[in-house]
């Protein structure tokens, strides 16, 4: 019996759910190479294969099996084209199928490449090795080995573009954060103090509950050379206190 996977997205256009091939049939050839270079090389070897198959995959849940006549489908096969997906810290080229809807509306989604070449992974790992204190220019050394096929082709781990990723990922983690509701805690003190860092004063909140749990509630900060206060977010009346902080230097 034949699953339906289509779904109707907003727009109306017919899209599929990430599906998963009942098996998956791995060309030792094409990967003999890496056993040489160890498990985890093979084992991404392997992976990339898995990952070509689930593709394919979608794009029949899409477009129907490849060569047979099917008037009534809603998608076609449209070739591929370049295209990449995150490994382990890095940027890897594969190529993306495309497929296109019947009725001329456009080009459909591929569930499988989307979620395989969506790079909150990379700013995740990004912003992990930084926090452990490896630099951008040492970003590479921290990196698992691929194998040397996979590694010959990677990019995206240059000091500018890990750079870039691990910004990107800190501002989300503050909005994040700085977005949390503190209306629900009991706070019994509250602890201000500020840092100069880099031509900046940054001065942050911190609320503390009745078990001793720690909230950040607040940031500011300023420029000497403007010597006016660019708050981000201000949590610290519903963390309990009366006011907010001071909006200019005193």
């Amino acid at each position: 019996m034949k699953k339906n996977y289509q779904k109707k997205t907003a727009s109306g256009v017919t899209a599929v759910e990430l599906v998963l091939p009942d098996a998956v049939t791995v060309a030792m050839a094409e990967i003999g190479d890496a056993v040489k270079e160890g498990l985890l090389a093979l084992a991404v070897a392997t992976g990339l294969q898995v990952m070509t198959a689930m593709m394919e995959e979608s794009v029949t849940a899409l477009a129907g099996p490849k060569g047979r006549h099917q008037p009534d489908r809603a998608a076609v096969r449209h070739g591929t084209e370049a295209g990449s997906v995150a490994l382990g810290g890095r940027r890897v080229p594969v190529r993306r199928p495309r497929v296109r809807a019947t009725d001329g509306s456009g080009e459909l989604p591929v569930e499988a490449y989307d979620t395989f070449a969506g790079s909150d992974l990379l700013g995740e790992l990004a912003l992990e090795r930084m926090m452990a204190k490896l630099s951008t220019r040492r970003y590479r050394a921290g990196l698992e080995p691929v194998g040397a096929e996979v590694e010959a082709t990677a990019r995206s781990t240059s000091k500018s573009a890990v750079s870039r990723r691990f910004v990107a990922r800190t501002e989300t983690a503050l909005s994040e954060l700085m977005a949390t509701d503190l209306a629900g805690l009991d706070v019994v003190a509250l602890m201000i103090d500020g840092v100069h860092f880099a031509g900046h004063c940054c001065v942050v909140a911190l609320g503390i509950t009745i078990d001793g749990t720690k909230h950040p509630s607040a940031w500011s900060r300023a420029t000497p050379r403007t010597r006016q206060w660019s708050r981000t977010s201000s949590l610290i009346c519903a963390a309990g206190a009366s006011t907010p902080p001071a909006q200019s230097w005193s």
